[in-house]
């Protein structure tokens, strides 16, 4: 099984909806852009992933980021799709933190890509994938790699192909 290299780290908060008291993460918004329908648009200061739909909507999905020093900008494209991915910590995160197994299996509660992951083209050091730590969800937190959670990865999991672009700013 093929393992997604996702970095990452712990902090962060989490959404919640004022009206229900209940935890949230996407809504339906408008989103005016020039990008096509189909595009997953994520603004990592605002910590939101946004899949554009046609019409001027977006489905917006609040996120966790890189942490200083980790973020990155640029576009690149879906090229793998999993569920319950096994994880291998990438070199740097092993240098920070070296008692983590070479491999932790998919499905696991100590695995980091939570229920699903979409890796990124440009090899697999980055990854948009669910999490086992909502609470992280809304953060700077991770090494790079942009986090949801499970139930929002899942959702859009489902609205994704392979060769969709993923365009990542500020």
């Amino acid at each position: 099984m093929r393992t997604a290299h996702c970095l990452l780290a712990s902090l962060g908060v989490l959404v919640l909806a004022a009206q229900t008291g209940t935890a949230f993460a996407r809504e339906s918004i408008r989103f005016d852009t020039d990008v096509s329908p189909g595009t997953i648009v994520i603004k990592t200061n605002q910590r939101r992933l946004y899949y554009v739909m046609p019409g001027g909507r977006a489905v917006a999905y609040t996120v966790g980021v890189g942490r200083a020093g980790k973020t990155w900008t640029g576009t690149k494209y879906i090229n793998g799709k999993y569920r319950n991915p096994a994880w291998s910590p990438p070199p740097e995160v092993r240098r920070d933190r070296p008692s983590l197994p070479a491999v932790i299996p998919g499905g696991t509660p100590g695995n980091p890509m939570g229920v699903a992951a979409l890796t990124l083209s440009g090899g697999d050091q980055y990854a948009i994938h669910g999490t086992n730590a909502p609470g992280s969800i809304g953060g700077f937190v991770s090494y790079g790699c942009i986090r949801m959670h499970n139930r929002d990865i899942l959702d859009l999991f489902d609205r994704v192909g392979y060769g969709t672009p993923v365009i990542v700013t500020r």
